[in-house]
């Protein structure tokens, strides 16, 4: 099987050699260098996401990936989401067509409701209409891409009557994914708009997603078309021994993990529940073998045709990351491979 490998980063905001947090500003900087470690290691994809909140430095991923395409010449810039819910689509197209020229047609989109909800006070929507902000501002975001004029009448936004959005996509359809958390009608949602399916597995045994890649197969049968690519996001973290990624992953994660844990209302995470995701959960941390195995795995259970993995984890030093890229560049995608056949 074919699979592509790609990275993610929400630019979460990591300390320093003093051990205190470096400026957003610098963990910008510090993205935009992972990324192009990532271009020249032949890595496929590079993802950052949106976030508005203090532990997270990129809130306009757009804005990131043009400096990245910049200092890039092969890798897919993608979003690792795109909060759509609460953005406008037209200015979402925009700008992603933008890039998508300034990269000559290396941008991708990944499209989601996000899991947090800080956008929605900030901008000034309503969160009890979370689930239909989402589905009106995807509708016309399926128009957008698709047609030269568009007509859309909805309630969360102006209607548009035969408008043309500029620039045009130059090279086809922007690539525009969904991304699904665990809810079946946004897995039925993205086959109705033929959007592939990206899964966000955020923790327990990945094949337990097993039965929405089915259904998203089912979804298309039924629509009478063939199904599109399904990827996973999942966490991730390469040291050269197995030993040494879990010390050095697990203060890091437990810190982060406790901190969104408190306003979430979740118990603080255990080392036995640390290891157990490490063991048979969706955590793929160790030496480049044993991420290549955990990886292979999973994709042969679920049927992937892209596996991102999310490198940053919480505070966890730039210099770690970058190392952790080198070891998934130059190791764990090259065993995986050859154990995929």
């Amino acid at each position: 099987m074919t699979l592509e490998f790609g990275l993610d980063t929400f630019g979460d905001v990591t300390v320093g050699a003093d051990g205190k947090p470096l400026p957003h500003a610098q963990v910008i900087r510090n993205v935009i260098e992972e990324a192009v470690l990532a271009d020249e290691l032949g890595i496929d994809a590079f993802g950052v996401g949106e976030h508005h909140r203090p532990d997270f430095a990129i809130s306009a991923p757009e804005v990131v990936l043009a400096a990245i395409a910049g200092r890039t010449k092969r890798i897919i810039l993608g979003t690792a989401v795109t909060v759509l819910s609460t953005d406008d689509p037209v200015r979402v197209f925009e700008r992603f067509s933008s890039l998508d020229a300034a990269s000559n047609g290396r941008a991708e989109i990944t499209l989601g409701r996000g899991s947090f909800t800080e956008s929605f006070p900030l901008f000034g929507y309503d969160l009890a209409q979370y689930e239909k902000l989402f589905e009106e501002k995807l509708d016309l975001f399926a128009a957008l891409i698709r047609q030269d004029a568009v007509t859309w009448r909805g309630d969360t936004r102006p209607a548009l009557e035969k408008q043309r959005v500029f620039p045009p996509l130059e090279h086809g359809p922007l690539k525009t994914w969904v991304g699904v958390g665990g809810s079946p009608e946004s897995v039925i949602r993205a086959a109705h708009y033929d959007f592939p399916l990206m899964l966000a597995i955020i923790g327990g045994d990945p094949k337990r997603f097993l039965p929405y890649v089915n259904l998203y197969h089912r979804a298309f049968a039924e629509l009478g078309r063939p199904a599109k690519a399904v990827g996973l996001h999942a966490h991730g973290y390469v040291a050269d021994s197995d030993e040494q990624a879990r010390e050095e992953l697990w203060p890091h994660y437990k810190a982060s993990r406790d901190r969104i844990g408190a306003e979430r209302g979740w118990p603080p995470v255990t080392r036995a529940s640390f290891d157990a995701e490490a063991n048979g959960g969706a955590l793929n941390v160790g030496a480049p073998e044993t991420v290549a195995r955990k990886i292979a795995a999973t994709a042969k259970a679920l049927g992937i045709s892209r596996f991102d993995m999310k490198y940053s984890q919480g505070t966890l030093p730039h210099d770690k990351l970058m190392h952790s890229i080198a070891l998934y560049g130059r190791k764990v995608i090259p065993l995986a491979r050859e154990m995929l056949g």
